[in-house]
């Protein structure tokens, strides 16, 4: 499995809340790496090392402690709600030729025809593949769409081996649209007043 992103742990042997402050003061995050029913492991990871490599999404872990090696995806990161700092990270485990189910964030690029903007309907698509070739991104091309047109599930292009798993493949993903106009609000040039708060005074002047 290529492309992994190499952690170097310690097993954890304390508990708790208090446990868990202590270790983020020593810049350690306190994790854990599931592997269907087997006993869960039990670690802490380098914080900086770690935070950076959650960055990249979907990433394939090779994780190192009390000297044994294993492979895994992230399952679940808790953060502090105030300060984004990560507080617990979920693995699990995986292993060569796995399949596993990831949510991959959708993006545009690409231009679209005159006034016409992309919107991406759906944000994050789940999308099941082999854990050697994981999506980071579903990158859709919007180039030379105009107004009306629409990018449906059953359009988008997946890595080989990799499927995508929603219940309605003519779910729209992205749709190209021209923003409607709010002339009403735009304030006048010499009055500072909108078009809607002026019509009154027009009214009134023609009587």
């Amino acid at each position: 499995m290529a492309n992994t992103i190499k952690l170097e742990g310690e097993v954890r042997d304390q508990f708790g809340k208090g446990a868990a402050r202590r270790m983020r003061v020593a810049q350690q995050i306190p994790a854990t790496i599931y592997a269907g029913g087997a006993q869960p492991d039990y670690i802490k990871l380098p914080m900086r090392e770690t935070t950076l490599a959650l960055r990249r999404a979907n990433a394939l872990f090779s994780i190192s402690f009390g000297g044994q090696t294993k492979t895994a995806v992230v399952k679940d990161v808790q953060r502090n709600p105030v300060k984004r700092q990560v507080e617990h990270i979920d693995f699990y485990e995986v292993r060569a030729g796995e399949k596993v189910t990831v949510e991959v964030p959708v993006f545009v690029s690409g231009e679209t025809k005159g006034a016409a903007v992309a919107f991406v309907d759906t944000q994050n698509l789940q999308v099941r593949a082999d854990v050697s070739n994981l999506p980071e991104r579903i990158d859709i091309s919007v180039e030379g769409l105009a107004e009306g047109d629409k990018i449906l599930a059953k359009d988008i292009k997946l890595p080989e081996g990799s499927e995508l798993i929603i219940d309605d493949m003519e779910e729209s993903i992205v749709s190209v649209e021209i923003p409607k106009e709010e002339s009403l609000e735009t304030p006048t040039e010499e009055t500072g007043q909108t078009e809607a708060e002026a019509a009154p005074e027009a009214d009134e002047q023609s009587e």
